[in-house]
């Protein structure tokens, strides 16, 4: 057994199944509708949510409860592990990480929280890199520190039908939200850590599609244009209703650049609230584990 746990949570798109096989763990994140809770990967799927969304349930997501934290971190370290690292969602997107590192104070040291300013395909990037050194017999603090200091090193872009939910949940800057009123229009919005933020604004899937490979291809070309491709890890993401268009999202990706083996994740349960059906999104990481 490693002495460190890695806990995510279901924001890196690592599913239950994963989780047994990577010996990680996985907080399941609250989705509200109306009124009544849900929580993926236990009594909350993609079919449900979406059956959900058509009939027009009123959506939302909070954090998981104090309590379901700290019982996790304390069985982990009852079961044998000497400290705990746990890796959430981007404290930009919501203050899971900071409410965490409130709880993380009363363990003496024991958890850790880092906050690696991720979501997604990006912080299940963080999250393995975390795994690694884990098994290298890195400490939970040590850990912290080497994750937290590639934060910056990703971008996340992702096409979307329509604000109304980022708007309601509050997820979009000012900015970005504006787009919602021009017709006919896809935003496509940017992460680099915080909120998302208007990137672009094009017509129809293709076109946006095509712009998120060229915003992609411009990354690797300026900010990542000295990171070998070795070090660089590039997947997509999506809220399509099908299997063969999620695939046929991963495979144009892919055709983009050969040079990368492109994965795929569905955007999370708790992500898919805020972007509804139909979105489309890839995300580039530096990863350690190398």
């Amino acid at each position: 057994m490693n002495k460190t746990a890695v806990v995510t949570d279901t924001n890196s798109g690592i599913t239950p199944d994963e989780c047994r096989e990577l010996g990680i763990y996985a907080m399941p994140m609250p989705v509200i509708a109306d009124a009544e809770t849900f929580y993926e990967g236990q009594d909350m799927d993609h079919q449900k949510l979406y059956r959900f969304m058509a009939e027009d349930k009123d959506l939302s997501t909070s954090q998981p409860s104090p309590g379901d934290v700290t019982a996790l971190w304390d069985r982990l370290l009852q079961e044998g592990y000497e400290n705990v690292l746990y890796i959430p969602m981007s404290s930009g997107l919501s203050g899971s990480c900071a409410a965490s590192r409130g709880y993380a104070a009363e363990y003496d040291g024991k958890v850790q929280v880092a906050d690696v300013r991720r979501i997604s395909v990006t912080l299940r990037d963080s999250v393995l890199d975390a795994r690694y050194f884990a098994e290298q017999g890195l400490s939970a603090a040590e850990t912290c520190e080497k994750i937290e200091s590639n934060a910056a090193a990703s971008v996340v872009y992702l096409g979307v039908d329509t604000l109304k939910y980022f708007k309601k949940n509050g997820r979009a800057t000012a900015a970005a939200v504006a787009i919602a009123t021009v017709l006919n229009l896809k935003p496509i919005l940017i992460t680099e850590g915080g909120k998302f933020d208007s990137f672009a604004k094009v017509r129809g899937i293709k076109a946006c599609k095509d712009r998120i490979i060229q915003a992609l291809r411009n990354e690797l070309n300026t900010r990542f244009k000295d990171v070998p491709a070795s070090e660089l890890h590039l997947a997509t993401a999506s809220t399509l209703p099908t299997a063969k268009e999620e695939e046929e999202w991963r495979s144009t990706v892919q055709a983009a650049f050969p040079e990368f083996e492109v994965g795929y994740d569905p955007l999370s349960c708790s992500i898919a609230c805020h972007t509804g059906i139909g979105a489309v999104g890839a995300g580039l990481s530096r990863i350690q584990r190398v």
